[in-house]
């Protein structure tokens, strides 16, 4: 058994709920130890992972967030940055799987957080299971 933590950045409630609840749904079908913790924004998710992980209580963690397009260049750094930065952390060694949405308008979004649709909050617990797989595999 593992512990993840769920990073999520919650300014869509109902988007959120339907994500976390497929992330937690799926790491604790496999039988794993959850906790979630809430961050201001998408970009903050990377840092709240670093910071979490200095701590030794996680074995691997779920980024969650809604990114939806804007009239301004904002969407275009916060979808960017974001996901760069959990992917540098997938780099550096981390069991992160990356559930932040970066979509056109909500309808999309909701598709893709529904667990009755596209999972995507499920999906990215199942990718951060399976980067632990493959780190203790190499270990």
């Amino acid at each position: 058994m593992a512990r993840f933590l769920i990073v999520e950045a919650r300014f869509y409630d109902h988007l959120n709920d339907l994500l976390v609840a497929g992330a937690r749904a799926a790491l604790e079908a496999d039988g794993h130890d959850v906790e979630v913790i809430t961050v201001p924004g998408a970009l903050e998710i990377p840092g709240a992972i670093v910071l979490a992980d200095q701590s030794g209580k996680f074995d691997g963690y779920v980024a969650i967030g809604v990114v939806i397009r804007g009239e301004t260049y904002h969407f275009e750094i916060v979808a960017g940055e974001s996901a760069r930065g959990v992917m540098a952390l997938t780099m550096d060694g981390m069991a992160v799987g990356n559930g932040i949405l970066t979509v056109e308008n909500e309808a999309q979004a909701l598709v893709r957080a529904d667990p009755a649709q596209k999972d995507k909050g499920g999906e990215a617990a199942k990718a951060a299971l399976a980067l632990l797989a493959l780190r203790t595999r190499y270990a």
